[in-house]
Parts: C-alpha cells; structure tokens; sequence
C-alpha cells in the first residue's frame, strides 16, 4: 500500500509499504477514505518532538471503512464506517473508565505515556494513518461508527482537532460570560475558539501572526491580535480594563513564534533572544531545515508567557498545545502570585468523539469550516511542506488515497 513513512528529522515520502494485518484479537483492519496532516505531525518532522523510529507511517487522524476484524472485536463488523481516535485506549483499566483514555495504563507497549498513533517510540512506536490502511489496536474502543448523514470531511475533523479543541475549552473551566483569550488560531484553535463560545464564553479574544488564520478566527466573532502589529498582552488588558482574561487556552505548543515585529517584538531583549535560541537547540537539538521547511519554533514557551501574563487573577490556564518531555520552561512564579488554575494534558479523543458526531449530525456544528485542502495521498509530501510554511490558505490538509 502507499503510505507516508518517517525516515528522519526533515526526510518523509511517499512509498510502498507492507498492508498492516491482525496481530492481536482486538485489532482492525480499516481501509481509509481520508486521513490528515496536523500540526502535531510536523513536530516530528521539525524535530521538536523526539524519538521517531524511521520507518514509521504517519497521520494518526483517519476515517474508513472496516475491513476485518479480530475475535474479542464484537461492535464492528467488515463493512462498517467508522473514525479512528487519535489517542489509543484499552477501555478496562482506570483511566479509561474514568474518562482519561490518554492516560490508558495497557495501550501503550513502551511506555506510560500517552499512546497514539504515527508517534514517536515512547507513544508506543504504532504506525499511523496517511496510508491506505491502518490497524487499529483496542478496535472495539478506538473505532466510533459514522451516520450517514457525517460525511468524510467532516469526520476527519473529528478523529483529532475538534475533540481537542473542545477539549481545551472545556479544561479551562469556561463559564457563562468569561472573557477567553485563545492563544493560536491553527486548527486546533480555530475548534478551541467555537468550542468556547458553545460552551457560554461572552468574548473571545483570538492571538495569531498569520492573517488568514485571524480572518477565520474574526468570522467566528473572535476580536483578533496579531502579535506582529500590537503588544497581545497589552491589547488584552487594555480591552478588559486593564484586568486580564478569565481563561486563556494554548493552543500552540512548542513551536510558537516570536514576533518579529511591532511593539512586543521591540520589547525583547538581546538576552531574551540568545535564551530562545538556547531553548530551541535544548528541544530540537537535531534539525535537518531546507528551502524554508521544518524550521522549528523560534519562541519554544512564548504562547505560556503571553498567557499567564494576559490572566486575570484566579483565571484558568488550559495547556493543549503539545510540549515533549524535555520542554522544561514555566513561569511559575507569575503563575503562583496569581492564583491561577494551571490545566494540562492530551486529548482523551474517546471521551469527546460520540457527542461531537452527534452535534455535527445534528447541525450545531459544521467542522468542515476549517478544512481549507484536499490533497491526493501521494502528493502528501509537497502539502506538507505548505502546511510547514504556514503558507496563506493552508489551515487543514485532508488526504485522501486513490
């Protein structure tokens, strides 16, 4: 089968692979009708997010259609449509039960980390999704069946980005009327911002450098701040009465953007400047940059600093934005001087995706808003080097095989 295979830092293409097969009574077969390139992915190949086997397939966002199934997979039967969960869940053991299927205690084969698919070795070394077919371990759990009335498009949105986003927004413990500032207007936060206002925020400010990204986020009533043109911080607190927000989302991660223009960027120092760099070579030490691709972050923990300091007193900090291990960096001292709620974790994608299908179905939401490509799954490689340039229009690449 094609699929996108992982070789190095900065080296993944397109190749001729083996069809996965069952391995485990628990597992599925599924022959994918789309997949998707997502943020997450190209921290691995910018080299941010270490521990990649080469080898590995990517994508861990997919949609398709059941084409076997194990012995202990009785919900499921050849035939049936279903979206793939991002994160990988047993369903048996506390956490899952519980609801923190990221947190599964047997998903994951290396670890006691979060299990996903098309990750590093440390999330269990699974193959992912941009493929023509996937296994599907926990099938009975990570499988979720699509109506007829959710199409392909919008379920992709569903598999990863959209749990997240909601995800994020409900971390942040929003309330009726809280003001939100939503660090990020990627996918992932374009779903944090509507997912603030279904869940009652009165205002939602939306921090982002990329003009078409902040159009998107000003169409869902987000009052934007590019932070090349105007201080984020100060324009917060000037539009809250020089109180702060109520919660604030990162929706970035590690590979947030310094700016490299306007008033904030005049604020930072020679110093500060020469400790991101130490920062980001402390992250990525191995980066294979080329012709403008997979150039890491400049500013590794600027959407956390931004954040805590745009809070108001007692607010919320909700952390989805994704930071390995070696990300050690948090101003807790401002955290704790404020009394703030400090909330932080990985998506449990099973815990969201039935509702999130039910309110798509139902028309609450539209997902496929966000989706701005669809790609052939063999031209992956130049979509995601737009995707990686942060190029105008590229919001959310689907992948669809042949």
């Amino acid at each position: 089968m094609k699929a996108v295979v992982f070789h190095e830092v900065g080296d993944i293409r397109v190749e001729d692979v083996k069809t996965p097969v069952i391995e485990q009574p628990t597992d599925a077969i599924v022959q994918l009708t789309a997949s998707a390139i997502c943020g997450t992915d190209l921290h691995m190949v910018r080299g941010t997010m270490p521990g990649m086997k080469p080898g590995t397939i990517l994508g861990h966002e997919g949609v398709g259609v059941v084409a076997e199934v194990g012995s202990e997979v009785r919900n499921f039967t050849p035939g049936d449509r279903v979206v793939i969960c991002s994160t990988i869940g047993c369903g048996y053991c506390s956490y899952c039960r519980s609801g923190y299927y990221s947190q599964c205690d047997y998903a994951n084969p290396n670890a006691k980390g979060t299990a996903f698919f098309g990750g590093p070795e440390e999330a269990g070394g699974f193959n992912g999704m941009q493929a023509e077919f996937v296994r599907v371990p926990f099938a009975n759990v990570g499988m979720v069946k699509l109506p007829p009335q959710v199409s392909d498009d919008q379920a992709i949105l569903i598999s990863d980005i959209f749990p997240t986003g909601y995800f994020g927004a409900e971390m942040a413990e929003i309330k009726q009327g809280d003001t939100v500032a939503v660090f990020g207007c990627g996918p992932v936060g374009q779903f944090t911002i509507a997912s603030a206002f279904h869940l009652g925020a009165g205002r939602v400010f939306a921090v982002d450098c990329i003009p078409s990204r902040l159009e998107m986020a000003r169409a869902q009533s987000a009052e934007i701040i590019d932070f090349n043109l105007e201080d984020p911080v100060n324009t917060i607190r000037q539009f809250t009465g020089n109180i702060g927000v109520d919660r604030a989302i990162d929706a970035v991660g590690i590979d947030a953007l310094a700016p490299h223009s306007g008033p904030a960027a005049e604020r930072i120092s020679e110093r500060t400047i020469e400790e991101h760099e130490e920062e980001v070579r402390n992250i990525a030490p191995e980066t294979h940059s080329e012709r403008g691709n997979w150039v890491p972050g400049d500013s590794p923990f600027q959407a956390l600093d931004w954040a805590v300091d745009a809070l108001a007193k007692a607010g919320t900090l909700s952390i989805v934005g994704v930071y390995p291990e070696k990300a050690e960096k948090f101003p807790i001292g401002k955290a704790m001087m404020k009394n703030l709620t400090i909330r932080a974790g990985n998506c449990n994608h099973r815990r969201y995706v039935p509702m999130l299908i039910e309110l798509v179905r139902a028309g609450v939401f539209d997902p496929t808003a966000i989706l701005t490509q669809v790609e052939a799954l063999t031209t992956a490689v130049d979509a995601y080097r737009k995707f990686d340039e942060r190029q105008p229009g590229w919001m959310k690449v689907e992948l669809v095989p042949a």
